[in-house]
């Protein structure tokens, strides 16, 4: 009886060069056709003061505060940040052409303010941005 004899494991060899060669080709191409898309952030500087006086008929603003601690008041009216839209328009029901005013303090969470005013543009509310004055 013939036994069969137990050739040598055949090896088989990938040249792995030609294929790192087409990955860098790719990165370079990708990298070089990429679109870098430049975002759009919240200009919190405050307008230039105005010379003219409010027309006499302008309802007053609403004022949102957001203090250091992320506290939120609506007219100097303590409430939550979920609750600021539904005060907003509480207060826009019986003032209707009334804008808002956010004063925002330099420790509050940037978080919370974007939040709020997405919120209000949202719904179409004219929102402006100031500064808290930070007692000395």
């Amino acid at each position: 009886m013939r036994r069969k004899t137990r050739r040598g494991k055949d090896e088989a060899n990938i040249d792995m060069t030609p294929m790192l060669d087409i990955v860098f080709i790719l990165l370079i191409f990708f990298i070089v056709t990429a679109t870098f898309l430049q975002e759009e952030g919240i200009d919190l500087t405050p307008p230039p003061e105005s010379d003219q006086p409010p027309p006499p008929d302008a309802p007053p603003p609403i004022l949102v505060q957001v203090s250091n601690e992320n506290r939120v008041f609506v007219n100097r009216d303590a409430t939550v940040e979920s609750r600021v839209m539904a005060a907003v328009s509480r207060i826009r029901a019986e003032q209707p052409n009334s804008a808002v005013v956010i004063e925002v303090s330099q420790e509050a969470e940037h978080g919370t303010i974007v939040r709020i005013i997405d919120e209000l543009r949202a719904n179409s509310i004219p929102v402006s941005i100031s500064r808290a004055a930070e007692a000395q």
